[in-house]
Formats: structure tokens, sequence, C-alpha cells
């Protein structure tokens, strides 16, 4: 198999290293459509919290969220500071989607 070196001209690449990219890029397909469901989980988590005129953030919740990931990251043998890093972003990505939603501006709509 080839793949484009630095200098964009064509070079050997092990077998083992393409079968290493070919299951990242796998799990990285499964990742985006895990992050598509859990969104599409926190759009209705959205909508039902503007019908009942709950605020978009919940402090508390999201700070049992982070304790529970950094114990499964450790778990798992991943970085717990890089595993909350990533729950931080999605946090604030589903409040900027709730605010909006609040607001009468459905991202889903």
């Amino acid at each position: 198999m080839t793949d484009t070196g630095e200098c964009g001209g064509p070079r050997d690449v092990p077998a083992e290293l393409s079968r290493l990219r070919s299951s990242i890029d796998n799990i990285d397909a499964a990742l985006v459509h895990l992050l598509a469901e859990r969104f599409k989980c926190t759009q209705e988590v959205g909508r039902l919290k503007a019908s009942a005129h709950l605020p978009p953030a919940d402090p508390a919740r999201e700070e049992r969220q982070i304790a529970r990931l950094r114990a499964l990251a450790d778990d798992a043998g991943l970085d717990p500071v890089f595993a909350e890093k990533f729950l931080g972003f999605i946090i604030a990505e589903v409040i900027h989607h709730h605010e909006r939603i609040a607001a009468g501006d459905d991202p889903a709509s």
C-alpha cells in the first residue's frame, strides 16, 4: 500500500500501519455516530427544559458528570484531564443549544 509523504510523493506504508489507520478510521466513524446520538438526546432535554422554564445549564449535574467521566477514564487508562476537557467541550455545546432552544431558535428544527 502507498501513502503520500510529506512532500506529496508516494511512499510505501507498512501493512501494520495501514491496519491500525483503518481501525482508527472505524473508531472515528463510531465516535461521530455516538456523538450524533448523544446530541439528539440533549436536544430533547433542551426542549423539555425550555417547556418547563428550566435553565439551560445544570452546574450540579455537570459536576457529577465530570467526576463520573474522570473515573471512567481513569479505569479505562485514559487521561482523566483529557476526558474532562473533552466533556467540557461537549457540555459547552449542549448549553449553547439549550440557550438557542429556550430563545425559540431550535437548532434541530
